[in-house]
């Protein structure tokens, strides 16, 4: 097994095509066509988890958040993320990058922060913005739905819950081929018309290149039209942040204790307490100040996440409870879903790879400590 195997079990998982802009997401040091002698999983990738995978074997660390974020001039060794990126490189180790790909997922870091709590989870928080694609194209009538099913074995046609969504029309076309064309239907030097019949489908974005690869590969046309336009209307299961519900409602102090226990979280920050009950709440890991407006939008009851400054709480205007348990705490249990993931894909993607391969790090990274 390669490394960019694991990396196309994680991408299927979580499309790197979902990642923030700002982001850095990916393989960031090694060589994806080496052999893997085992998969240390991290949420932060320090010096000590690279002796960690040094000792254990294992010479594919992937990590929640990426080592190199704003890019590297120098390796000089003079900070933590040059000396990280040294000892992986001198030790043959290849470091891979979850981050707001995993958090975009609809199975990913949200979805877990409300598995812990025991809350159901009901919608994304921000559907991202540009997340679906529309392809229109053309074909010959007889073979219209020949390929309309490769275009919905590709990936198109997938909207929520619904699957093979299309949109045909009938017409008709005309073309005359050129003295060099090396047409499958009409005469050279004439014109033909052909009853055609007009495609639309939706696909998410990290499907076009299968999609267009299914288009190219079906269609009897020498040169084939088509287009590709970016929609308005947001994928559902695409996003930062998650709504959930509990099956029953808790009290404000419940709810704070009901964190502090289940997220071990020793430092919670709140606003002010509306003696209401919680029943809906939204949750984002990491840095989650920018969705306090869309959760209050949404009228959820309580919004969780961290980092919020001194004047978010201000924000809250009784209309809801803001919630910081901590950037760590909120995103903790991120490496033992990853661990999860790819312990039972691998297994099926290759039985003879032993599921011991694929370790948690034990190493504790929260560079903040509370007294």
């Amino acid at each position: 097994m390669q490394i960019k195997d694991v990396m196309q079990l994680l991408e299927q998982w979580a499309p790197l095509a979902y990642s923030e802009d700002f982001d850095n997401t990916g393989l960031l040091v090694g060589n994806a066509l080496n052999k893997v002698t085992g998969i240390l999983v991290t949420l932060d990738c320090l010096e000590s988890v690279i002796d960690e995978a040094i000792n254990k074997q294992c010479n594919f660390v992937v990590s929640f958040h990426p080592i190199i974020f704003s890019g590297l001039k120098k390796l000089t060794g003079k900070t933590y993320v040059e000396r990280v990126v040294q000892k992986a490189i001198k030790n043959d180790i290849a470091i891979y990058a979850a981050h707001t790909a995993l958090d975009n997922s609809w199975d990913g870091v949200n979805s877990k922060i409300l598995e812990v709590l025991g809350a159901k989870k009901q919608k994304v928080l921000m559907p991202q913005q540009g997340s679906l694609k529309k392809l229109n194209t053309f074909a010959p009538t007889h073979e219209a739905q020949g390929l309309l099913q490769a275009l919905f074995d590709a990936g198109a046609g997938a909207m929520g819950e619904y699957s093979e969504c299309s949109f045909i029309c009938e017409g008709m076309g005309s073309f005359k081929p050129d003295e060099d064309a090396n047409p499958s239907l009409g005469k050279i030097g004439a014109r033909h018309h052909e009853a055609e019949t007009k495609i639309e489908v939706i696909f998410a974005k990290d499907k076009e290149a299968q999609i267009v690869t299914a288009l190219m590969q079906n269609h009897s046309y020498e040169v084939v039209a088509y287009q590709i336009s970016t929609l308005e209307v947001t994928n559902s299961r695409i996003g930062m942040g998650m709504v959930g519900s509990f099956k029953q409602e808790y009290s404000e102090t419940k709810l704070l204790n009901h964190l502090k226990t289940t997220m071990k979280a020793n430092g919670i920050r709140h606003s002010s307490l509306l003696n209401k009950p919680i029943k809906n709440i939204a949750v984002l890991g990491g840095s989650g100040s920018f969705g306090i407006s869309a959760a209050i939008a949404l009228g959820v009851d309580a919004y969780v996440s961290s980092d919020f400054k001194y004047h978010d709480f201000f924000k809250a205007e009784g209309k809801i409870l803001l919630i910081d348990i901590g950037h760590y705490e909120s995103e903790q249990y991120t490496k033992n879903l990853i661990v999860t993931y790819l312990q039972e894909k691998i297994t099926n993607f290759a039985p003879a790879f032993p599921q011991a391969k694929v370790l948690l790090s034990q190493i504790e990274t929260n560079p903040i400590i509370y007294l």
